[in-house]
């Protein structure tokens, strides 16, 4: 897929279909690869780190997570981009792989969650013949104790792995052992809790507007305002720095 050079990381483009198309593709064909959903707290954080920033430009596909980056993409480059954000890039790639009988697993969570994802697929997707979870220590991980998981990996037969660790934990760790994985990387951050009901998503009409992020910081507002406010004011800084040194 092309990929457009935006600030501090290389955003992939085209059609929302043809991002499903091709991560199932790339998972068939068991070759590796990782993919980066990519919001505005990712760029920044690429921004202020050069080799974070190498992490998510050596992915596979890195998707326009959030509206922010679609409207920066359309701005400053006339390119008019789909959202591809991981809440919905979960449950579909969820549902190809139950309608393809493709087996996948998830990598990271907490056990309670792990739980009900397993209880939620069996329910909604029971077309996918095999699910694995593993729940690595919430640590860094001794060089025996990653080989043993990328083992586990491969001995499942998942050919899409969908990595809930954080950012930027869970990139960091992709791009660190994908050429090792017989299988997509997808990182999806905290999509899990959400598609199995655990937490709420924003109402539609927020998600049009780009508020999502708005919606988020309502409910844990002690965790996320740093987060938010701060991000939020360097990605405008930068936005705007951008497009006027396009214009000079």
């Amino acid at each position: 897929m092309q990929k457009q050079p935006l600030i501090s990381i290389d955003v992939s483009t085209g059609p929302y279909s043809l991002f499903c198309e091709k991560m199932m593709q790339l998972g068939n064909d068991l070759q590796g690869g990782y993919v980066c959903v990519a919001n505005v707290h990712m760029l920044v954080e690429a921004y202020k780190d050069k080799n974070f920033a190498d992490v998510v430009n050596r992915s596979t596909i890195t998707t326009p997570d959030g509206l922010p980056l679609t409207w920066a993409l359309k701005w400053l480059y006339g390119i008019k981009q789909d959202r591809v954000a991981g809440m919905d890039l979960l449950p579909d790639l969820l549902s190809l792989a139950s309608q393809q009988n493709i087996p996948v697993l998830f990598y990271g969570g907490t056990e309670d969650v792990l739980l009900k994802t397993g209880e939620f697929l069996k329910e909604h997707y029971p077309g996918i013949p095999s699910v694995e979870f593993l729940s690595p220590p919430f640590r860094a991980l001794t060089p025996e104790e990653t080989d043993e998981m990328i083992h586990r990996i491969n001995s499942s037969g998942a050919k899409l792995v969908f990595v809930a660790l954080g950012c930027p934990k869970q990139e960091k760790w992709m791009a660190s052992v994908h050429e090792r994985v017989n299988a997509l990387l997808v990182g999806i951050g905290g999509a899990l809790p959400v598609m199995v009901g655990m937490q709420s998503r924003a109402p539609r009409w927020m998600q049009k507007c780009g508020l999502e992020w708005l919606y988020r910081l309502l409910q844990e507002p002690g965790r996320l305002w740093k987060r938010y406010f701060v991000t939020n004011t360097i990605f405008l800084y930068l936005l705007v720095k951008e497009k006027l040194r396009k214009k000079r």
